[in-house]
C-alpha cells in the first residue's frame, strides 16, 4: 500500500462535474493498492497517517498531527501510484491490484479514518474519472508505504 500525502489548506474532488468531496485544513491523500497488501497493512498506515506531525505548532515547528489541529481528510484511490516505467515509455500498472481488492482495501481503509477522531473524512469515486484541486500548505508532500 502506498500513499501519498499531501498538507493542503483545502481540497476537493469532482465528478462528471459535481464536487463529491472537500475538505478545508489537513490532508489530501491518494492512495494505491498492491496485490499483496492485507488489512493489517492498512491499519498500520492509518495510524502513521493519523500520528503524522507535519503541521505547525505556536513555535513554527512540525510538530502537530491532523488530530491535533481538528483537520480534514480527502482519501482519493489511485491505482496509478503502481505504475511501472522502467520499459518504454508506456507505463505498466501490473504491481497494482485488481478492482475487486483495490476497492476492498480502500473502502476499509476509509471506515478505519472514520473511526479515528478525525474532524471529517471524505472521499472520491473508486475508479471514477476525477479532477482533483488542492492548495498545498508549503508545499508538504509525504509518501508513506509498508510493504
Amino acid at each position: 500500500m502506498k500513499l501519498v500525502v499531501q498538507r493542503v489548506k483545502n481540497s476537493n474532488v469532482v465528478v462528471e462535474g459535481k464536487v463529491i468531496g472537500e475538505i478545508g485544513q489537513g490532508f489530501m491523500v491518494l492512495i494505491g493498492v498492491a496485490p499483496t497488501d492485507t488489512k493489517e497493512i492498512a491499519d498500520f498506515l492509518v495510524q502513521k497517517l493519523i500520528r503524522l506531525r507535519v503541521f505547525e505548532d505556536e513555535n513554527q515547528k512540525m510538530n502537530l498531527s491532523i488530530q491535533d489541529i481538528n483537520g480534514e481528510l480527502l482519501l482519493i484511490s489511485q491505482f496509478t501510484l503502481y505504475a511501472d516505467c522502467n520499459h518504454g515509455n508506456r507505463p505498466s500498472f501490473i504491481g497494482a491490484a485488481g478492482p475487486d481488492m483495490a476497492n476492498e482495501l480502500y473502502e476499509y481503509f476509509v471506515e478505519q479514518c472514520k473511526k479515528q477522531n478525525i474532524k471529517k473524512v471524505a472521499t472520491g469515486e473508486f475508479g471514477a474519472d476525477m479532477q482533483v484541486s488542492l492548495q498545498n500548505d508549503g508545499p508538504v508532500t509525504i509518501i508513506l508505504e509498508k510493504n
